[in-house]
């Protein structure tokens, strides 16, 4: 088989069109590149889906923690308590048992299924560090700005609108970058977590897996998937770097935010 048909035949192959079986022999570069780029669709998936949702659970999150209101206030710092003081993994192993325990009952059977039930808890672990780093930019608007919008006669959502929530979306997002860079990296724990994907077809990391134990020598899958989490990398900073340019556009260069990426070496 060579390299093109190899593409034809594999590239979709984690979302089930393609050939149904895998190499059992004579792997070859172009095997390993296409299937764990073809597992790549199911991290991209769930990355980009957690950060959609999750940004604006966070930024409610942020809002209800910053309130006055102890009803709104209270449950929040303790979703945001409970989901960063607990490990990812440790999230993925009780909600997959929870979702079990739904279906056994004949409740929502289709929770189990990795690209629901793990995507729920990528969403929350998500917008509850997310939530963090909105409270704390929300905490820091100046009150210069609000001062400014309440002689204009802004006040309650139009003020909310128009003023604070730029403002703090302006001062976050640097950090918000560095979450969502964690959070891509953080779906290839989805392949140890127990649930299931669609199809058992499998994600980037489960076909790395899958070649580091035929072959017996993990230094050519883990470093190709690496490079795929690199390009992955690459692309979120980019896109997330055009929408910092635009958050910041009104101010002068000197005044606008850096993107500074650092390392999440502890979650």
């Amino acid at each position: 088989m060579t390299c093109w048909e190899t593409i034809n035949a594999y590239a979709l192959r984690s979302i089930g069109i393609g050939e149904r079986l895998l190499p059992r022999d004579d792997f070859t570069l172009c095997q390993q590149f296409t299937l764990i780029g073809s597992g790549m669709i199911w991290n991209l998936y769930y990355g980009v889906l957690a950060i959609g949702i999750g940004f604006f659970f966070a930024s409610a999150l942020a809002v209800a923690k910053g309130s006055t209101n102890r009803w709104l206030r209270k449950p929040a710092e303790w979703f945001i308590f409970v989901f960063r003081g607990s490990p990812l993994f440790i999230q993925f192993f009780f909600a997959y048992f929870l979702f079990l325990s739904l279906k056994q009952a004949g409740i929502m059977p289709w929770l189990t299924a990795a690209q629901a039930g793990a995507l729920i808890v990528l969403i929350l672990n998500t917008s509850a560090y997310s939530a963090e780093i909105f409270y704390g930019a929300l905490r820091a608007v100046p009150k210069g700005d609000v001062e400014a919008a309440d002689a204009y006669g802004l006040s309650g959502w139009p003020r909310f609108k128009r003023i604070i929530w730029p403002t703090m979306l302006r001062l976050a997002w640097p950090a918000y970058t560095n979450e969502a860079i964690f959070l891509f990296h953080a779906t290839a724990l989805v392949s140890f977590s127990g649930f299931p994907t669609w199809g058992q077809r499998g994600d980037a990391l489960y076909y790395a897996s899958y070649f580091a134990d035929k072959t017996f020598n993990p230094f050519v899958p883990y470093p190709i998937l690496a490079f795929y989490f690199i390009l992955l990398t690459l692309t979120v900073i980019t896109i997330f770097g055009r929408v910092n340019k635009r958050l910041n556009r009104h101010l002068p260069q000197e005044r606008r935010q850096k993107m500074r990426l650092r390392m999440n070496l502890i979650r």
